[in-house]
C-alpha cells in the first residue's frame, strides 16, 4: 500500500508465502533422519555396553545398574513433574474472575491471550522439563538407593546418639537426597505458582489494596509451610550430621565428630532451631484460615533471627569463653573419641607399637651372622630396572615393559624368593608401520613374563645384570608351562579384533614370524551386522561396518586393562593403583586389589585417596581408581583377578566381616565368590596391598598416639620422609622385603615404611605388616617406635652422607665417567638386633647402552658405612670382616667404610719406571670403560671382557701412582 503520510509511490510488496510441498517433506525427511540417527547413537552406547557386560558374564549387574537407574530416574522425574504441574493446575484453577482484576494485571492481556491457545502444551513442557532434569539427578543416585535398601548393620554404635554406624553410612546419605529433592520440588512449585497468580491476577506487585488475592496468599502460604517445614527436618538431620562433620583441629583439615562447641552449642542449637522451624511452618499453613500474612512473617523473622543468635553467635561464645581457656580438658572426651573411631575405621587399631632403641649392643660378629636371617636384602630395584629388562628382554621393537616392575614370590628349587616381574605387552607405538590393520587386527597381544632374583645380579661379564628366572621369547625358565599370549595388561588400551579370517602376529623368532588365531572366550561376537554397525558407531570406526578383515568367528576386544575391567563390573569398588601378574596354574592372572569405602563413619577422620596414597612412583597408570575421592573407613574386601589371554574377571570376598562388602552383595547377588573358593595357587601370589598401606600409614604418623592428651599436644606426630633417591619432593613408596621383625621366629613377605619426626631428618619410626595371604599373621602391623631423643639417621640423612663422603666420591666420579649417570635404587631399612641397616643398590647408567646396571652397594649401620661391588661384600666391610676396597680416585686414600689407609708413612720409594701417572691411568680407565659399554650395546661380549680387563689393569696403575704421590709429598714434608 501507498504511504498515506507521503505523496511518493510505493515499494513493491514482498509476501512470504509457505515452502512448497517438496521442501517441506525435504524437512520433515532431514529430521527424521536426524530423530533416527539420534535414537541409534544412543542405542548402539546400550548394546555394546549390554554385549560386553554379557561376554564377561556380568550382564546382572548392568541390569541392576540400569533398572535402578530407569526406576529412579521415572519415579523422581514423574513426582517433580506431578508436583510442579499440580501447583501450577492449581494456581491457574485459582485465578480471579476477569472483572476483579486491577489495571496492572489488565495490561498483561497479551501475554495471556498469547498463552491461551497453548496453555496445555506450556503446561507440558514446563513439567517434561523440570521432571527430565530431577529424573537426571535421581537415576545419577543409584548407589545411595542400592545402599539404603540393602544397608547391612556394622553393629557398633556411635558414642553421642548411639545409633549404628549403618545409619550415617547407607540411610543419613539418602536422606539427605530425598531433603534437596523436597527443597527443589517446593522452590520450583513456589516460583511456577507465583508467576501464574501474578499472570492471572492472583498477585499485585504496584497496585494499592490488597497485594494478593485470598486463594493465592492460601497456595502460596501452604507451599512455604512446606519450605519450613522441609527447613526443620534439615535442622533435625544436621544434629546426626555433627557426627560425620568434617573442621579444622589441631593442625588438621580433616577432623571429624563433635567437639565440646559441637555437643554443647550447636546440638541444643539446631534442636531449638526445629522447634522454632516447626512452629513457623503452622504458623504458615494458618493462613489458611486467617488470610493474613502477619503472624507466618513474624515466625519467619524469629527463625532468622534465631539461627543467627542461636546457630551462630552463641556456639561462638563457648568457644570463646568456655573451650579455649581449658581447650586440652575440654576437648579429651571427644579427642578419645575420634582416636578410637579413626583407628578402627581405617583398620590400624590392632596395629603393634614396641619401643625400639635404635642401637645395637651386639658384636659384629654376631650383626654379620645375624644379617643372613634378618632379611632377604632386595638389591635389584623394580623401580629402576625396567629399561634393563626392556633392553635385554624386550626382542622386539613392538614390546614394551612397564616403567615399574613388580615384586612378588616364587617358590624355585624348594625355597621361596623375592622375584621381580613384569609383563612383556603390547606396545603399539613399535611397530614400524601403523595402519588399521596393523594396529589393530596383526599386531594384537604380548608374550610372555619376564622374571628375575630379586636379592642377586649377575657376578659374571656383564656385571650387575638380573639373574632371570624365566626370560627369551618365547619364555623358558622355573615358572612350567604356561599360556604366554597377553591379551589383556596394564598398557594394552587400545582395541583388537582377533579370531576371524586375518592373521595374529604370534611372536616373531630369530628367522620368521609364528601367526595365531585367538580362540579364548573372551571379546563380543562381530558377526551381526546390527553389532558391527553399533560398534562402528561407537567406536567411530566405519571400517568395522564393511571390512573383509571381519568375517566367520571375528570377535572384539576392548575395555582390556584390569583397572578397567574390574572397575567396570563391580562399580562400586574403589581399585588398587598397582595390580601385577602372576603365573597361577598355567595362566597369567592379574590380580587386583579393590576396596570398599565410605565417607560417613561417625568421628572418623577423612582423608584423601588420591593424595593420601600418591608418592615418588605415582603416575597417571598407578593411580588409585575412587568412586569417592574423600574417605574414612576403608577395608581391602576384595581381591580380584583377570586372566591375561581371554580377559576372565573374577571378583573373591577377603574381607569376610566387612558390612559396605555384604551390603553390596546384596544388591549384586552371585557377582562375588567366597573366600574359600580362592585356589591355594593364587593364595600363594596375594599381599597385603601398597594403597591401603600408604593410607594406613598416613593415618598411623597422627594416631599411633592412643591418649588424649598426647595427641592434643602434637608432640609425637610423625610424618612419611621424602623419597632420598628421588627428585620428584614426594613420599618415599613402601617397599615389599622379606624380613623378620623382632619377636618373629624367621622371616615374613612384609611391606615396610618408615617414619620421621614431624619437620625433622632423623628416624622416628619404622613400620612392618605381614604380607604373605597365605600366613596366619597376615595384616599384622608391627610398629618399631625409636625414643625422641634417638640420634638415628632417617633415610634422607643417610642418603645425604653417603652422597657427601669424599671417601666414597672418587669412585662415584669414576662411575660416571664422561656421559654415564648414576641411579640410585630403593634405600631399605632393616631392623638389626637392636638397629638398623640401610642398603641402597647404586646403577650406572651407560650413555651407549642407556640402560641401568647394578655396580655397587651401599650399606650404612650405626654410622659405619662402606659402598662395594656386592652386598656381602659390604655387609662384611661395615661389621669388620673385611677391609673396604681401595679407591679407584681421590687424593685420600680413605677406606669405603671410612677407616684410616693401610699404609703407615711414606716409604719413599719411587715408582718402577714406565709406571703411568694418575692422570694417564685414569685416562685409560676411562678409554676401557667407554669401549667396553660400546662392546656391550653391540653385543660383542667378547670384546666386552676384554676392555673389563682392560678397565681393571687401569684401575690397578691408578692406585699405585696415587699411592706412590701421597708418600711423595710425606717425604716431602
Amino acid at each position: 500500500m501507498p504511504d498515506r503520510g507521503s505523496g511518493g509511490p510505493s515499494g513493491p510488496r514482498i509476501r512470504m508465502g509457505r515452502p512448497s510441498r517438496r521442501a517441506r517433506g525435504l524437512l520433515v525427511t532431514i529430521g527424521i533422519l536426524a530423530v533416527l540417527m539420534i535414537a541409534f547413537v544412543m542405542f548402539a552406547g546400550f548394546w555394546t555396553d549390554l554385549l560386553w557386560y554379557r561376554s564377561v558374564h556380568y550382564s546382572a549387574v548392568f541390569s541392576t545398574m540400569l533398572w535402578t537407574k530407569v526406576g529412579l530416574f521415572c519415579v523422581f522425574g514423574l513426582l517433580m513433574a506431578v508436583i510442579v504441574g499440580a501447583n501450577v493446575y492449581l494456581a491457574h484453577r485459582l485465578r480471579p474472575p476477569l472483572s476483579a482484576m486491577s489495571v496492572e494485571q489488565q495490561s498483561l492481556d497479551r501475554y495471556r491471550m498469547g498463552i491461551a491457545p497453548y496453555k496445555a502444551w506450556v503446561l507440558l513442557g514446563v513439567c517434561a522439563v523440570v521432571g527430565l532434569i530431577a529424573g537426571g539427578s535421581a537415576a545419577s543416585q543409584w548407589r545411595l538407593w542400592l545402599l539404603t535398601t540393602n544397608a547391612t548393620p556394622f553393629h557398633v554404635k556411635d558414642p553421642q546418639f548411639h545409633k549404628d554406624v549403618s545409619f550415617y553410612a547407607f540411610d543419613l546419605p539418602w536422606y539427605r537426597f530425598l531433603l534437596s529433592f523436597g527443597f527443589a520440588a517446593v522452590v520450583l512449585s513456589l516460583i511456577a505458582a507465583a508467576v501464574v497468580h501474578y499472570l492471572y491476577g492472583g498477585l499485585r506487585i504496584t497496585s494499592p489494596g490488597g497485594r494478593a488475592t485470598a486463594a493465592a496468599t492460601g497456595h502460596l502460604s501452604v507451599l512455604l509451610g512446606l519450605f519450613v517445614s522441609l527447613k526443620a527436618v534439615a535442622y533435625w538431620l544436621d544434629r546426626y550430621g555433627l557426627a560425620v562433620k568434617s573442621s579444622d583441629f589441631k593442625a588438621t583439615d580433616n577432623w571429624t565428630g563433635l567437639r565440646y562447641v559441637d555437643a554443647n552449642a550447636y546440638l541444643p542449637a539446631k534442636t531449638i532451631l526445629f522447634c522454632i522451624a516447626v512452629i513457623c511452618a503452622l504458623l504458615f499453613f494458618a493462613t489458611l484460615w486467617r488470610r493474613t500474612w502477619s503472624l507466618p512473617t513474624i515466625g519467619f523473622g524469629l527463625m532468622v533471627l534465631s539461627a543467627i543468635l542461636v546457630g551462630g553467635l552463641y556456639p561462638a561464645l563457648v568457644q570463646k569463653f568456655q573451650v579455649q581457656p581449658n581447650e586440652a580438658a575440654k576437648e579429651a572426651p571427644y579427642i578419645q573419641k575420634n582416636i578410637d573411631a579413626t583407628r578402627a575405621a581405617y583398620g590400624i587399631a590392632g596395629s603393634e607399637v614396641s619401643d625400639y632403641a635404635g642401637t645395637s649392643g651386639a658384636s659384629d660378629g654376631t650383626l654379620r651372622k645375624d644379617t643372613d636371617t634378618a632379611a632377604s636384602i632386595r638389591v635389584l630395584d623394580p623401580n629402576v630396572v625396567s629399561p634393563t629388562f626392556q633392553q635385554m628382554q624386550q626382542s622386539r621393537s613392538y614390546y614394551s615393559f612397564p616403567s615399574t616392575l613388580d615384586v612378588d614370590r616364587y617358590t624355585i628349587k624348594g625355597k621361596e624368593q623375592d622375584t621381580v616381574v613384569g609383563l612383556r605387552e603390547l606396545n603399539i607405538n613399535g611397530v614400524l608401520e601403523n595402519n588399521w590393520i596393523n594396529d589393530h587386527f596383526k599386531y594384537t597381544h604380548g608374550y610372555g613374563i619376564i622374571a628375575a632374583k630379586g636379592t642377586t645380579a649377575t657376578d659374571s661379564e656383564p656385571k650387575g645384570q638380573p639373574v632371570y628366572t624365566e626370560k627369551d621369547l618365547p619364555t623358558e625358565g622355573d615358572l612350567g608351562p604356561y599360556q604366554q599370549r597377553i591379551y589383556f595388561g596394564e598398557q594394552t588400551r587400545q582395541y583388537s579384533i582377533v579370531g576371524g579370517p586375518t592373521k595374529e602376529l604370534d611372536y616373531a623368532g630369530k628367522n620368521d614370524e609364528t601367526s595365531f588365531t585367538y580362540d579364548g572366550h573372551g571379546g563380543v561376537s562381530l558377526e551381526d551386522p546390527v553389532t558391527r554397525a553399533a560398534y562402528a558407531v561407537s567406536f567411530g570406526e566405519p571400517q568395522i561396518l564393511y571390512s573383509g578383515a571381519i568375517g566367520k568367528g571375528s570377535k572384539i576386544l576392548y575395555n582390556r586393562t584390569p583397572k578397567e575391567r574390574v572397575e567396570a563390573v563391580a562399580p562400586w569398588l574403589t581399585i588398587d593403583g598397582d595390580p601385577y601378574p602372576a603365573v597361577v596354574k598355567g595362566r597369567v592372572q592379574w590380580i587386583v586389589d579393590a576396596y570398599t569405602t565410605t565417607n560417613g563413619y561417625p568421628y572418623a577422620s577423612r582423608t584423601t585417596l588420591g593424595d593420601t596414597t600418591a608418592d615418588s612412583l605415582t603416575d597417571n597408570q598407578r593411580a588409585v581408581i575412587a568412586q569417592q575421592n574423600q574417605v574414612n573407613y576403608i577395608r581391602n574386601s576384595v581381591k580380584a583377578t583377570v586372566d591375561a589371554y581371554d580377559g576372565t574377571v573374577t571378583l573373591y570376598q577377603w574381607d569376610t566381616k566387612d558390612p559396605v562388602l555384604k551390603t553390596w552383595m546384596k544388591a549384586f547377588p552371585h557377582t562375588v565368590k567366597a573366600r574359600g573358593e580362592i585356589q591355594p595357587e593364587l593364595l600363594a601370589h596375594l599381599r597385603y596391598p601398597q594403597d591401603l598401606f600408604k593410607v594406613q600409614r598416613q593415618l598411623l604418623s597422627r594416631y599411633h598416639i592412643t591418649k588424649a592428651a598426647q595427641f592434643y599436644s602434637t608432640s609425637e606426630v610423625w610424618q612419611v620422609p621424602n623419597d632420598p633417591a628421588s627428585k620428584s619432593g614426594k613420599a618415599v613408596p613402601p617397599y615389599y622385603l622379606s624380613m623378620k621383625m623382632p619377636g618373629q621366629s624367621s622371616q615374613a613377605f612384609s611391606l615396610t615404611t618408615t617414619f620421621t619426626p614431624n619437620g625433622r631428618g632423623n628416624l622416628a619410626a619404622f613400620m612392618a605388616v605381614d604380607a604373605d595371604a597365605n600366613s596366619p599373621g597376615y595384616g599384622t602391623m608391627r610398629v618399631l617406635r625409636l625414643p625422641q631423643n634417638a640420634a638415628v639417621d632417617g633415610p634422607q640423612q643417610v642418603q645425604s652422607k653417603f652422597n657427601s663422603n669424599s671417601d666414597f666420591a672418587p669412585t662415584i666420579t669414576l662411575l660416571k665417567g664422561r656421559d654415564s649417570t648414576i641411579e640410585y635404587g630403593n634405600l631399605l631399612t632393616v631392623p638389626l638386633d637392636g638397629g638398623l641397616l640401610y642398603v641402597e643398590p647404586v646403577y650406572v647408567r651407560g650413555a651407549d647402552t642407556d640402560y641401568p646396571l647394578l655396580k655397587k652397594v651401599f650399606v650404612n649401620f650405626g654410622g659405619e658405612m662402606a659402598f662395594e661391588d656386592t652386598l656381602d661384600k659390604a655387609l662384611d666391610v661395615v661389621f669388620g670382616k673385611a677391609s673396604a676396597a681401595p679407591p679407584t680416585g681421590g687424593s685420600d686414600g680413605g677406606s669405603g667404610s671410612g677407616a684410616g689407609s693401610d699404609g703407615g708413612g711414606g716409604t719413599g720409594v719411587e715408582p718402577p719406571a714406565g709406571t703411568p701417572t694418575l692422570q694417564q691411568a685414569l685416562d685409560a680407565a676411562q678409554k676401557a670403560y667407554d669401549d667396553g659399554q660400546a662392546a656391550l650395546k653391540r653385543n660383542d661380549w667378547a670384546e666386552y671382557g676384554e676392555a673389563q680387563k682392560r678397565l681393571a689393569a687401569a684401575l690397578k696403575d691408578a692406585q699405585a701412582a696415587e699411592k706412590a704421590a701421597a708418600n711423595k709429598s710425606q717425604n716431602k714434608g
